[in-house]
């Protein structure tokens, strides 16, 4: 069968009792890169994150700035490195609730960190994201009043604020050029 038939359908989480997870559609998600069905985490990826925004779907993250599961993640897990011992954890609980059908060991590419060598983890960070038009006109008509140099990066960065539809207002980052 294909995935189209079980779009609209749910599934039982494997490891939290009385959770449901809906199966939604993706686009990012096709045979040739797997199976074609796929795990959500929407706190953990950008296309991940698209999904569940359009199926307004909770946006929870049970990994803290450390890399470790958090106590949302319940005690089996909590205070568990999510690359170490966490991920045994999980692969016992699966195990303990018969829903591990295959394990094998995998070299997974994630992204590393330049310095330390270590892996990088991709997880969403508290923001703010605002989604509306007042915000939106305020924040375009206090930009018309910044001088910026050259000028015509004016109509450049109010054009891009123009097309976004979420906004993410952040202290990670520095703003500006030297």
């Amino acid at each position: 069968f294909s995935g189209a038939d079980l779009a609209d359908g749910s599934c039982a989480h494997p490891t939290i009792p009385g959770r449901v997870s809906p199966l939604l559609p993706a686009n990012h998600v096709t045979m040739t890169k797997g199976t074609g069905l796929v795990h959500t985490a929407p706190a953990h990826g950008m296309e991940d994150y698209s999904v569940a925004s359009h199926h307004q779907l909770p946006t929870d993250c049970l990994v803290d700035e450390s890399g470790y599961f958090t106590e949302a993640a319940g005690p089996e897990l909590k205070n568990k490195n999510v690359l170490e011992e966490g991920n045994e954890a999980v692969i016992k609980m699966l195990q303990a609730a018969g829903s591990l059908l295959k394990e094998e060991k995998y070299v997974h590419s994630y992204p590393y960190d330049w310095r330390t060598k270590n892996p990088i983890i991709i997880r969403a960070s508290k923001q703010w994201f605002v989604n509306t038009a007042d915000v939106k006109a305020a924040a375009q008509d206090v930009l018309k009043k910044v001088k910026v140099i050259p000028t015509s990066a004016v109509n450049r960065m109010l054009e891009m604020l123009e097309r976004r539809t979420f906004w993410c207002i952040s202290r990670q980052r520095c703003w500006g050029v030297p």
